[in-house]
């Protein structure tokens, strides 16, 4: 049976990245580490190769994918966008500690607005209708992979409302330059609208654990982001 394969790559790491910052719709670039990272990533891995690439109109994606795949003429893709987190655009969260409309928001467990920014509920929405669409437009033009350079939030959507193994939002948390693969087939999507996530980027064989399910990678992502989040608040 046909099928369809895209590939889910995070940006390597930006200057607001290294810095703590909120950095959703702001154009933070890559840093020099993030170029390093990237490049001995690729160096050491063997990232999968497709038909097609396509970005988020970001620089930090549309140079991730420029660095990892310099023959590849990229897309871009406006709808795969990070989340807008208006007027906290470029502060820590450090910087936002005492702003009551951020402590309600984070109380809130994200799903407020932020100022001038976007609520969960919307940029989930976002997310979904355009990669709803990117699905629909392969089926009907025969592509069968699809290297998508996007964001950590972008991928957490896509994955948390399609992905199997079933997994919530922040279990799906992927580090810069790392990312997930999806296998579509026509039938499952058109019942059910569910994607196979059968592998990590880089590919499972080569890291260390290989009995690690792909959830099983992501839930330690996640922990480390979360504890990385915690050293740098305290």
């Amino acid at each position: 049976m046909k099928s369809y394969t895209i590939h889910l790559i995070r940006h390597g790491i930006s200057q607001g990245n290294l810095l703590g910052q909120y950095i959703g719709v702001t154009d933070s670039p890559l840093s020099k580490e993030g170029k390093e990272q990237l490049k001995q990533l690729a160096e050491q891995n063997s990232y999968p190769y497709a038909q097609a690439y396509y970005t988020s109109p970001l620089s930090r994606c549309v140079d991730s994918l420029n660095l990892i795949y310099p023959n590849a003429e990229p897309t871009v893709v406006e709808g795969f966008k990070e989340c807008n987190f208006g007027k906290w655009e470029g502060k820590s969260a450090k910087d936002l500690e005492h702003d009551p409309d951020f402590i309600q928001w984070m109380e809130s467990g994200s799903t407020m607005s932020p100022p001038g920014g976007e609520d969960g509920g919307h940029f989930m929405q976002r997310v979904c209708m355009e990669f709803e669409t990117f699905v629909e437009r392969m089926m009907r033009t025969g592509e069968t992979s699809a290297v998508l350079m996007v964001h950590g939030g972008t991928i957490m959507s896509i994955l948390s409302a399609y992905g199997l193994p079933r997994a919530p939002f922040y279990d799906w948390m992927v580090e810069p330059g790392h990312g997930y693969s999806l296998r579509i087939t026509p039938g499952l999507w058109m019942r059910s609208m569910v994607a196979e996530v059968y592998d990590t980027i880089p590919p499972r064989e080569q890291q260390q654990n290989r009995e690690h399910t792909v959830i099983d990678y992501a839930r330690e992502a996640a922990n480390r982001a979360f504890g990385d989040k915690e050293e740098i608040e305290s």
